[in-house]
């Protein structure tokens, strides 16, 4: 499963450029499909007449299918190629879409966000292999960056626009405005993105299932692959679970805001996120051997910032809740870390295996923390009210403190494991002291 490929010869930039933008614009549609249902989740609830513990399945279903479809994503692409990922998964979110569009049971709903979840597992790492094979490898780490950092856009486009449009015309139309901009996208991909620009180098032979099974082991082996994992879990929930389901929910009806403000806190979010990518990215690489620094900075930060919402008396003021988004927006830069863990620690065959466990660890933890919020809501909201009030939004979200905890906890453990591992092979390679000691290294 390797999205590592050298570009042989030299490539004209305005074709390049052209593929990699139209590969982008992909990416893009998978986000804004993706966050489609966290700005609508309280449509939703009412569309279907139901609990939000039932509303809690559709992201699940979501996010357990992506989560599912790392690894056998890596082996299809490898076999087919970028191009066809890129087109089956635009074909599953469209009709993903179109199905969440004219639902009215909660079983086409679900089925209908599986598809998105599937069609988005697709498109990422397509958009990756597009790099690989169309710039030269030292573009490569830039072009990766700002390939994150344009993708976020989509979630724009999902926020303030989407609940516009979907309160100015109703809930089948806005998703079939959702479908058609896939549709539109998908169309370009068709027409524009190649797998390389040379023929000759398209295929590349895909692993067998044994050599798959022998690499998944010895990267799940790796100290290092493990402390990305619990990286990746400590870091990235809050945020996720914040931006794709409840944190729309827990703006309007905990804190009272209106619709487009809550929008509006969810696209500041996702704009902080485009700041806060290059920074942690930069301190990544300016300070290596102080990386699980920076994920305890970033996981403090977010369980202080929650503790005072959570404790304000009443509801808290706006920039209390600026600074909660704000906040929440270093969850995901500070999750791919993780990434850099199992980039770190594995060599170049198995990055790929090692890279999908430790996006496993994020999901994870998104999809207990999406449930039991869910669950404690309908728990603790009192009888007889149509929609949860502040209270049980403040016992529903004290569940993140068990998370943090558990992956905190986790993270020391398997840096002291990943250090140990690093001295013995120092101290097996060679007889003298390395330049930088094994306990800096993680």
């Amino acid at each position: 499963m390797s999205v590592v490929a050298a570009v042989p010869t030299v490539v004209p930039r305005r074709s390049a450029a052209l593929v990699w933008a139209v590969a982008v614009s992909a990416y893009m549609a998978a986000v804004f499909h993706r966050s489609s249902l966290g700005v609508t989740g309280v449509d939703a609830a009412h569309r279907f007449d139901i609990s939000a513990s039932t509303l809690a399945i559709f992201t699940v279903a979501q996010l357990a299918v992506y989560a599912a479809m790392q690894v056998p994503v890596g082996v299809l692409l490898d076999r087919f190629g970028s191009r066809r990922l890129l087109i089956t998964g635009g074909v599953l979110m469209v009709a993903g879409q179109l199905c969440f569009a004219v639902a009215t049971d909660v079983g086409l709903a679900v089925a209908a966000r599986v598809l998105v979840g599937l069609g988005d597992a697709m498109t990422f790492i397509s958009v990756l292999r597009i790099v690989a094979f169309w710039f030269p490898g030292r573009r490569n780490p830039m072009l990766v960056q700002l390939t994150c950092t344009l993708g976020q856009f989509g979630a724009v486009l999902g926020a303030v626009p989407l609940v516009a449009l979907l309160h100015r015309a109703g809930w089948t139309p806005a998703f079939l405005v959702a479908a058609a901009l896939g549709a539109t996208v998908l169309t370009m991909v068709v027409a524009a993105v190649r797998d390389t620009p040379h023929r000759e180098h398209a295929a590349v032979p895909a692993p067998d299932l044994a050599t798959v099974r022998r690499e998944l082991a010895a990267a799940w082996a790796q100290p290092g692959t493990r402390l990305g994992l619990w990286t990746h879990f400590v870091t990235q929930f809050s945020g996720s679970v914040f931006a794709l389901l409840w944190g729309y929910p827990f703006l309007v009806q905990g804190q009272g805001m209106s619709p487009t403000a809550a929008a509006s806190l969810l696209t500041l979010m996702t704009l902080a996120g485009l700041l806060a990518g290059p920074l942690i990215a930069h301190l990544c690489a300016r300070h290596p051997f102080r990386r699980s620094v920076l994920v305890f900075t970033v996981t403090a930060a977010t369980a202080a910032i929650w503790a005072v919402v959570l404790a304000w008396p009443g509801r808290a003021p706006g920039w209390l809740l600026v600074v909660l988004v704000v906040v929440l927006a270093a969850n995901g830069p500070g999750s791919a870390i993780g990434f850099d863990y199992a980039r770190t620690f594995n060599p170049a065959s198995r990055i790929s295996s090692a890279t999908g466990i430790v996006n496993v660890g994020g999901f994870a933890a998104s999809i207990v923390l999406v449930l039991a919020v869910g669950v404690v809501l309908d728990l603790a909201t009192p009888a007889g009210h149509a929609a949860p009030d502040l209270a049980a939004f403040r016992w529903a979200f004290a569940v993140q403190y068990i998370l943090w905890a558990l992956g905190a906890v986790q993270v020391l453990r398997y840096r002291n494991a990943a250090r140990r591992h690093l001295a013995d092979l120092a101290r097996d390679a060679a007889p003298v002291t390395p330049l930088v000691p094994a306990h800096r290294l993680a």
